[in-house]
């Protein structure tokens, strides 16, 4: 199952790593029209323990994977792949 990110919910506050400071993320199963709101670390457990895709669409429209990845702290987030010079997950739109 793949589902599109199509919003984050922040916390308010300052972040050494912008990530940690997602606390959900809406998305969308386009495939059956579903909708849903997950929290970080199981978009984290799904994508690297359930082989489950997660991916956003960039300004350009373009499907950009997210992928799993630990702080050295310990903490689990989600970015989009290495290769992409933006994050435009960071530039999804809050949540309402």
């Amino acid at each position: 199952m793949a589902v599109r990110i199509v919003c984050i919910k922040k916390e308010n506050g300052t972040f050494e790593n912008p990530y940690l400071a997602i606390d959900h993320f809406e998305w969308i199963n386009e495939r059956i029209n579903v909708r849903g709101i997950t929290d970080r670390t199981k978009i984290y457990d799904w994508i690297k323990d359930e082989s489950g895709e997660a991916y956003i669409i960039d300004e350009y429209g373009k499907k950009i994977g997210l992928i799993p990845v630990v702080s050295p702290d310990g903490n689990k987030y989600v970015k989009t792949a290495n290769d992409v010079k933006k994050d435009f997950l960071l530039q999804l739109p809050d949540c309402d």
